[in-house]
């Protein structure tokens, strides 16, 4: 057998590298298969979670608590900022009983996901957040506005930190002049799962309890001072109705049994 000799070079590593990149076995090459493969999910996704969604709004019971002023702007077809924490998310499209409403999710695969998945309840989607494409969906979700949709806003997403309010929605209503109403839910029976937000699926026929907070408005020509002031008091007040949500789920604990 006839050895190569030194007329002979051996390709080096980033030659071998570049040709097994061209040949798609590449870093660059395995993650674009993989992006293309959770791309074809998309559709058959959007359809198990709307299904789902769907079973969900048909076998719970809800109950409304201290959502007298909700109600009223509702009946009266007055936009409102709702605010929720994103682990949270599952449970807010079933009570709604407004015209319409709109939700900012992500420009990334999750967001498509989503917006195919709740197009069949009647929710509008602006694609952008506050990590990515913010500008084109404030614009979208103002023009939603304009036309008398509600807002809908998880103001720790869409990767938190949990349980932080971000200053998107404080200055949507600081250019909108609506009112962000905190709400919070919670669920007798569920899961969660091991996302960043710790999500919370409602199981079916479980009850879901719905706690609406105090109203909160911001002033079109707030300070940064005053913005940070409703940033705070908007986490606040997330904080106290979902601890006030989570007691009215679990309702009155039993006696222990005397052994």
């Amino acid at each position: 057998m006839r050895l190569p000799g030194p007329s002979a070079p051996c390709a080096d590593s980033a030659t071998m590298a570049a040709q097994s990149a061209t040949d798609g076995g590449g870093p660059r090459a395995v993650r674009r298969r993989r992006r293309d493969w959770l791309a074809r999910l998309v559709p058959l996704g959007s359809v198990l979670v709307a299904a789902a969604l769907l079973l969900l709004k048909l076998t719970t019971r809800r109950r409304l608590v201290h959502a007298q002023a909700l109600l009223g702007y509702w009946e009266r077809g007055e936009p409102v900022l709702l605010a929720f924490w994103h682990e949270r998310l599952l449970m807010m499209p079933f009570p709604y009983r407004g015209r319409r409403v709109c939700i900012m999710v992500s420009r990334h695969r999750d967001g498509e996901l989503v917006t195919r998945a709740v197009r069949p309840l009647g929710i509008e989607t602006a694609r952008g957040s506050s990590t990515r494409g913010w500008s084109g969906g404030l614009k979208a979700m103002l023009r939603a506005h304009r036309r008398g949709s509600d807002l809908a806003f998880a103001p720790d997403g869409p990767r938190g930190p949990r349980h932080v309010v971000k200053r998107g929605v404080i200055q949507v209503a600081r250019a909108t002049g609506a009112p962000i109403v905190p709400v919070a839910a919670a669920a007798r029976w569920y899961v969660r799962l091991g996302s960043w937000d710790r999500l919370i699926l409602p199981l079916p026929f479980s009850r879901i309890v719905y706690v609406a907070g105090n109203l909160l408005e911001v002033r079109g020509d707030a300070t940064p001072a005053e913005v940070e002031e409703a940033r705070e008091a908007l986490e606040h007040e997330l904080g106290r109705i979902t601890a006030l949500a989570d007691a009215t789920a679990e309702g009155p604990r039993r006696a222990a049994r005397p052994r």
